[in-house]
């Protein structure tokens, strides 16, 4: 990507995901969606996780010399990311009494350690997302013991605190053995149930704890889970993504309908270590799932068409499928451009994209479609996080993050090492030794305008829209006005 700069619809992405990380503790404005409990996929794990992934990308594909930019961001979101509020809903799921797991119910209890067993769709991403901030900022701050501690404790119920201490390599290492102990199949989403997308995080959480480690882990995991599920099929009869596997049956459940979230989802992540199969069974996928964004079909634009609402055990399903997002999130990471444009040519006519505080998302709408028939629900996980997702990763992104990792060398290179809040930072770059960036003062947000360069060499000369200046301990000031070129030179 050398030499490119990122656009406005970009960079608002990048702000909004700051400015949700910066909200207080518990205030979980614009993110909350139709589900309650924090029990389906638009819950607050996903948005934070996703958030963190997508900030990775970026850095890794588009701004490999900004990590001031981007380190502060993921720690306040995984910060977030170990709040009761975000996965206190497993003292509930973890008793079971849902349609895969009633006739458990006697043998389960109410878990309160949120990663201990089960729950892969939030221990995998606690894990990963730790190990990605150390692996991206050759850090240790998740390596100390105690650094991923999730607690409890209220005033009014619940007797003493609940403390349960982990850090980024003793989280890994309950992972792994929970993935030994079930024969590589994978560790269970709810009781009883695990899914294949769920396990996808946890080897990219392998592979990034080798990197920083070394081992082989990843591959001993891949190995067997490729050999686990050879018995039953990744894809279904339809050629969907089979969902998940029952642990006790070992019964498979297809991707029944089909749901794009199902395909979307684990194909975006699957592709990381297995890009071949992945790009191979895309095509006819995508195709069951895309339909005219307009019922005409004349503005070219397209829109993904949901499976029907379900009734379960009598009930109505409530639920955010977050179809939209997971499309174009797979799209984007299969270099499939003309359909990422497409959609996101529909979102932005249709589903109200909003600026707020300098950054773009689009907000919550729960009615189905327009008087002409044309989608417009939109939940907070396709709208907060993965429609930027879509639009800040390259062709290639997560399968690039695991196969083509930075080296040592990357770390000594001259890079942002400090960001100021409302400094925007549209290119960051290191080209033959010398570090170029392209910057703007946000007047929205507050901040002094300051960056820190670090790691120059000695002697290096700096220059600020093309006149050399003098940044004494690396400490510029972007000034008002158009976005300004930064360049430092040996």
């Amino acid at each position: 990507m050398t030499g490119a700069v990122l656009d406005r619809e970009q960079l608002g992405h990048l702000r909004h995901w700051d400015n949700l990380s910066r909200q207080w503790p518990n205030d979980w404005s614009l993110m909350q969606g139709k589900g309650t409990s924090q029990d389906d996929f638009g819950g607050y794990r996903f948005q934070l996780a996703y958030m963190v992934y997508g900030l990775a990308l970026t850095h890794r594909h588009r701004l490999p010399a900004a990590p001031g930019l981007f380190a502060p961001t993921m720690q306040r979101l995984i910060e977030k990311l170990l709040l009761p509020e975000v996965w206190l809903y497993w003292r509930d799921v973890s008793r079971g009494g849902a349609v895969f797991n009633a006739h458990l119910v006697d043998q389960l209890h109410e878990e309160w350690d949120p990663v201990v067993r089960d729950n892969i769709m939030y221990s995998a991403y606690v894990q990963s997302c730790a190990l990605l901030h150390d692996h991206l900022f050759a850090d240790d701050r998740y390596a100390a013991p105690g650094a991923l501690t999730f607690r409890h404790w209220s005033f009014f119920w619940g007797g003493g605190e609940k403390r349960f201490s982990y850090d980024r390599d003793s989280l890994t290492e309950h992972l792994y053995w929970q993935m030994v102990e079930n024969g590589y199949l994978g560790v269970a989403c709810e009781p009883n149930c695990v899914f294949q997308i769920c396990n996808q995080p946890a080897i990219l959480g392998f592979r990034l704890h080798d990197l920083i480690h070394g081992g082989s882990r990843a591959d001993e995991v891949i190995a067997g889970y490729e050999k686990a599920w050879a018995d039953f099929g990744r894809l279904d009869e339809n050629g969907h993504y089979a969902m998940m596997v029952l642990e006790d049956s070992r019964a498979v459940r297809p991707n029944e309908a089909p749901s794009p979230w199902v395909d979307a989802w684990c194909g975006a992540l699957m592709t990381m270590w297995n890009r071949e199969f992945v790009h191979r069974h895309y095509p006819r996928q995508v195709a069951a799932f895309l339909v005219p964004g307009d019922v005409t079909g004349a503005d070219g634009t397209l829109s993904v068409r949901s499976a029907p609402v379900r009734e379960v055990m009598g009930q109505t399903l409530v639920t955010d499928t977050c179809d939209t997002g997971w499309v174009a999130a797979w799209a984007s990471e299969m270099g499939d451009r003309d359909t990422l444009d497409r959609l996101l040519a529909h979102a932005d006519r249709r589903m109200n994209p909003t600026w707020r505080d300098a950054g773009l998302y689009y907000p919550r709408h729960d009615t189905p479609t327009d008087d002409r028939g044309r989608r417009t629900d939109i939940e907070p996980m396709s709208g907060n996080v993965l429609l930027g997702y879509a639009r800040l990763n390259v062709p290639d992104g997560l399968w690039g993050l695991y196969q083509q990792p930075w080296g040592p060398e990357h770390h000594a290179q001259p890079a942002l090492v400090e960001v100021d809040r409302d400094v925007e930072v549209s290119r960051a770059e290191v080209v033959d030794g010398v570090l170029h960036a392209r910057l703007r003062r946000e007047t929205a947000v507050p901040g002094d305008g300051r960056v820190v360069l670090g790691r120059l060499p000695d002697g290096a000369r700096v220059r600020l829209g093309g006149v050399e200046v003098s940044a004494p301990d690396g400490v510029l000031t972007v000034p008002d006005g158009p976005a300004v070129d930064v360049v430092a030179a040996p």
